[in-house]
């Protein structure tokens, strides 16, 4: 078992939830894990990294999967400017690679803001640490284990 994978397991134990997390064929994206779960694409809870500019630290942005965040509403919402994250800074600060970034079990502390339209849903799944791995959660157990402020900074997407 890959440590990535390990630190989510026990993250998910040690806040008291079940650690059923499912491996994928792919879950790199929103989209693949939706297809490969058989759920919605909002029921994936994406993991956005963003660097604020004033201390250089990432800032993690959870996203349902059909939403796009938007980087002035982002700033808004942090109070600082925002600029995209790196794979170092993403990898240093997480400890996970892009494509399996969870939204617990970080390396340090994280600053996090979470997507209202998440919690429409009863379950929601998230990155377990890998592309291949994902684990099941209450978006109230999400909210409260990664103690990230609820925010509405999402861009319209347009729905065909």
């Amino acid at each position: 078992m890959s440590k990535s994978l390990s630190r989510v397991r026990a993250a998910l134990a040690a806040a008291g939830l079940p650690a059923e997390i499912r491996e994928t064929p792919l879950a790199r994206t929103a989209a693949d894990a939706a297809t490969a779960l058989g759920v919605t694409l909002d029921q994936i809870a994406k993991s956005i990294i963003f660097r604020g500019e004033d201390q250089g630290r990432a800032l993690l942005f959870l996203t349902a999967g059909g939403n796009r965040v938007d980087p002035a509403r982002a700033a808004a919402c942090a109070k600082e400017r925002l600029c995209k994250a790196d794979a170092a800074l993403i990898r240093a600060q997480t400890g996970f690679a892009i494509g399996g970034v969870a939204p617990l079990g970080h390396l340090s502390p994280i600053r996090s803001f979470l997507d209202p339209r998440l919690m429409e849903f009863d379950i929601v799944w998230a990155a377990a640490g890998t592309p291949h791995h994902v684990f099941a959660i209450d978006p109230r157990d999400l909210h409260r284990v990664t103690q990230a402020q609820l925010s509405d900074f999402t861009a319209e997407v347009k729905k065909m």
